[in-house]
């Protein structure tokens, strides 16, 4: 399992009984969490001193039931600066284990900025823009693409906040399959592409679609975009029902069969307990150059 051990502003307390405890900067945090099917005693004391408690309502959807924090802050993850604010379906505006792809993906980039390439990184389903602001941090010039007209600004805030503002990002607000396929009509090509599409989501003509039926075509469209010479390719996934090595099948099949694949599932540690709570999954390709460069830097 892939863990981020290095954040300051964000920890996972606790978790029990379908809910996870965090601490994001200086509030306390309840938020349902359904891997979490353990029923363990709750002795840290922060349970019943929580910020912000996030409950699910018997007819579907939910509310913040407390909610003793302010309608925005900030938290800091290195260089890197994000506003948090409590959203709809008991989310904040980011997703901290992802902070494990970032340093990995970073790595890559800096490495190729280091031999003298300018490299540019496609980032699909881009939310609130944590992997464009750690890509474009590691000098990579990045497309942000997400259909929500309200998360793409607050990426363009999050740069901003971390001093990115004048980065080499361009923010599309589009349907991510349309993007794809108007690029490769227009023969744009990037060195890495990110994805992390939903589990479920409406098309342009609002047809539903599940990400299990979708996956293996949106992966291999975006495959196609890739320059001769790709740094990367990384899917993420919250859907219970696509395995990890179930998309890094897809993501090797697309990328004909050559490079390396890595997949895993991330997971946040909790304080509490030690125990590494699941948070998704990740595929991650690489071509061999990049896997011998680190085998040397080990």
């Amino acid at each position: 399992m892939w863990a981020n051990d290095t954040w300051k502003d964000y920890a996972l307390l606790d978790a029990s009984s379908g809910e996870r405890l965090e601490r994001w900067g200086k509030y306390i945090l309840i938020r349902p969490d359904p891997q979490v099917i353990w029923n363990t005693k709750r002795e840290n004391s922060f349970w019943r001193a929580a910020d912000a408690v996030y409950k699910r309502s018997r007819s579907g959807g939910g509310s913040w039931t407390v909610c003793n924090i302010p309608e925005s802050w900030n938290i800091s993850y290195g260089a890197l600066t994000f506003q948090l604010r409590p959203m709809g379906f008991k989310h904040t505006g980011l997703f901290p284990e992802q902070a494990v792809n970032w340093d990995w993906f970073s790595d890559i980039i800096k490495g190729a900025v280091a031999q003298g390439r300018k490299p540019s990184v496609l980032n699909l389903f881009a939310y609130t823009g944590g992997a464009t602001a750690a890509a474009a941090a590691a000098g990579a010039s990045v497309c942000h693409v997400d259909a929500a007209k309200g998360m793409v600004q607050a990426a363009k805030e999050n740069l901003r906040l971390s001093g990115l503002g004048d980065a080499p990002v361009r923010y599309i607000v589009d349907d991510c399959k349309k993007f794809v396929e108007r690029e490769i009509r227009r023969g744009r090509k990037y060195d890495a592409v990110i994805m992390d599409p939903p589990s479920y989501g409406r098309g342009p003509g609002g047809e539903v679609w599940k990400l299990e039926d979708c996956a293996h075509a949106l992966i291999s469209l975006a495959a196609s975009l890739m320059t001769e010479s790709p740094l990367f390719f990384l899917v993420n996934s919250y859907t219970t029902g696509l395995s990890p090595a179930a998309m890094g099948y897809m993501v090797m099949q697309a990328m004909g069969n050559r490079g390396h694949i890595d997949t895993g599932e991330l997971g946040l540690r909790a304080e509490e307990t030690g125990l590494l709570l699941p948070a998704g999954a990740s595929a991650r390709w690489t071509p061999e150059t990049v896997q011998q460069k680190n085998r040397r830097n080990k």
